[in-house]
């Protein structure tokens, strides 16, 4: 027989907690092992837990411990488990603090089921899921490493443009005008064949350019 995919949820929505569970219990080879409400209700339950997951959904925003708290204590507790916050809020300086509390994808709450579940699935084999990544490049990023061309000034920036300071507050850091930073994001948005800084911070981090 064959082994599913140990999935946990977490989120302080009891309502939407139940549909996303049953969803996920309706993917092929994907089963739900538990749910929590917020993240200490998560901890106490992880404590008497037989199966661990392999992957866990984490609302960001929840009372009592937060989900970048949380990501945080998985990382540190559970290295192995693959982290996928899911929420409302889309804001850039949110989702880099997901990203580098230990997440490897972000996901909005509008995605449709097939979404979810490709997500899941690129997750657990990828070790990651990037919405942003335009697929009609591949072939050339692979033949041609992003990393050896890369020139230190993008190096640094890209750096920089995984914490959570805003584009002006990186020009000043490195000395340059915020026409050239513009510069710098715009070359590094086609070069990791992106579109947002969201997906240039998750290909960086995927590609062991960014150490977080």
């Amino acid at each position: 027989m064959t082994m599913k995919i140990a999935v946990g949820l977490v989120d302080d929505h009891h309502l939407f907690r139940k549909a996303l569970s049953m969803m996920v219990q309706s993917f092929v080879g994907f089963e739900v092992v538990v749910d929590a409400e917020n993240g200490k209700d998560l901890q106490e339950k992880l404590n008497g837990q037989t199966v661990i997951p392999q992957i866990m959904l984490l609302d960001v925003e929840m009372p009592v411990l937060n989900g970048r708290d949380t990501a945080r204590w998985l990382r540190q507790q559970y290295p192995a488990m693959k982290l996928v916050a899911l929420s409302m809020n889309d804001q850039e300086t949110i989702v880099l603090e997901m990203i580098r509390a230990g997440c490897c994808s972000y996901l909005l709450k509008d995605i449709t089921p097939e979404v979810l579940e490709q997500a899941l699935t690129e997750v657990y084999h990828k070790n990651y899921y990037n919405s942003d990544l335009k697929q009609n490049n591949l072939a050339t990023l692979m033949l041609n490493p992003v990393a050896a061309t890369l020139t230190d000034k993008e190096r640094e920036f890209l750096q920089w443009a995984c914490s959570d300071l805003t584009y002006r507050q990186i020009a000043g850091r490195m000395k340059v005008s915020e026409r050239t930073v513009d510069g710098y994001r715009e070359s590094l948005f086609e070069k990791f064949n992106v579109g947002s800084r969201t997906g240039l911070a998750l290909e960086a981090v995927r590609r062991g350019i960014v150490k977080l």
